[in-house]
């Protein structure tokens, strides 16, 4: 797993109820350089450690004693001192509704603990870099989700409009689960100019990754379930 590659060094929170699922994620985390800065075996645990080793990113449970992941992935982001700080959901349980209400809370990825170590690895590396890992199968989960809502979606807001043309078009492509590489192919740009609509889409839209951003794509109607760009 370890490439001798330099990297930053990232520092780790791992959050589980299960002794043995913190040891082994722990182990993998360490032979490839990431520091786990702590462990927590429930959600109020969770909060804590954050909140005194100001971490780069967390791997969350979400079935946990006293406080379940969700709420205190949703308890984290909107601790002000956590800024910076990052979730990736890791569960058993490949189940809708905690895809959804994973990514809502805002974390910035969701994986099943059946990932491998070098996986876990890049999911970690990869959120931390300031990416999202929204696999497309997730985001399928977020497009059936929205296509049997019986509410009618709101219009798009107004701040909207401050994007421009060619950012609107990233927008719906990134919100069909398309990678940077892939939406490079799709428009014909490099992927170094995708990433700077992205970057500039996020900005104008005060969002924190492209998980908030294709969830607001699909909350606010600017792309239909189903729909494509």
């Amino acid at each position: 797993m370890a490439d001798g590659v330099n990297r930053p060094a990232l520092r780790v929170v791992i959050a589980d109820d299960q002794a043995l699922v913190r040891t082994g994620f722990g182990m993998i985390l360490a032979s490839d350089g990431i520091e786990v800065a702590a462990e927590a075996a429930n959600g109020t645990e969770a909060i804590a450690a954050v909140r005194r080793t100001r971490p780069d990113v967390v791997l969350m449970d979400i079935r946990m004693p006293q406080m379940d992941g969700i709420e205190a992935t949703r308890r984290i982001l909107a601790d002000g001192g956590a800024a910076g700080t990052r979730v990736i959901i890791l569960t058993t349980y490949d189940l809708d509704h905690y895809v959804y209400a994973a990514l809502t809370a805002g974390a910035s990825g969701f994986l099943l603990k059946d990932v491998t170590p070098e996986q876990l690895v890049a999911a970690v590396c990869l959120v931390q870099a300031g990416d999202a890992l929204l696999a497309p199968t997730i985001t399928r989960r977020l497009i059936e989700r929205f296509a049997h809502r019986d509410e009618p979606r709101a219009a798009p807001p107004r701040d909207l409009s401050e994007l421009t043309p060619r950012e609107l078009e990233v927008l719906r492509l990134l919100a069909t689960g398309l990678s940077n590489a892939e939406l490079a192919e799709r428009l014909s740009l490099s992927p170094t100019t995708v990433k700077t609509h992205i970057g500039r889409i996020l900005s104008k839209l005060n969002l924190r990754d492209r998980v908030q951003a294709v969830v607001l794509a699909y909350e606010t109607g600017l792309i239909a379930p189903g729909g494509c760009a």
